[in-house]
């Protein structure tokens, strides 16, 4: 499966989760928690970055999982 960011954004009165370049949403959830779960599940199956939306449509969060360009120094 090719790595696809997931974004969480609103949806007439809902959350839907779309993958990068999608028309269609992925899923649709009564709420943002619920969205952002799925999200991050199918993130982490995919090695992508999950991109959260607030209510105004501006980005509220990024978070990557497992394909951070910019990882920790350790």
């Amino acid at each position: 499966m090719k790595n696809k960011n997931q974004f969480v954004t609103p949806h007439k009165g809902s959350w839907q989760v779309i993958g990068a370049n999608n028309s269609r949403a992925t899923y649709v959830f009564d709420t943002q928690k619920q969205a952002i779960d799925k999200a991050i599940t199918i993130a982490k199956n995919q090695h992508s970055e999950v991109v959260i939306q607030g209510r105004n449509g501006k980005i509220r969060s990024k978070n990557s999982y497992g394909n951070d360009p910019f990882p920790p120094k350790g």
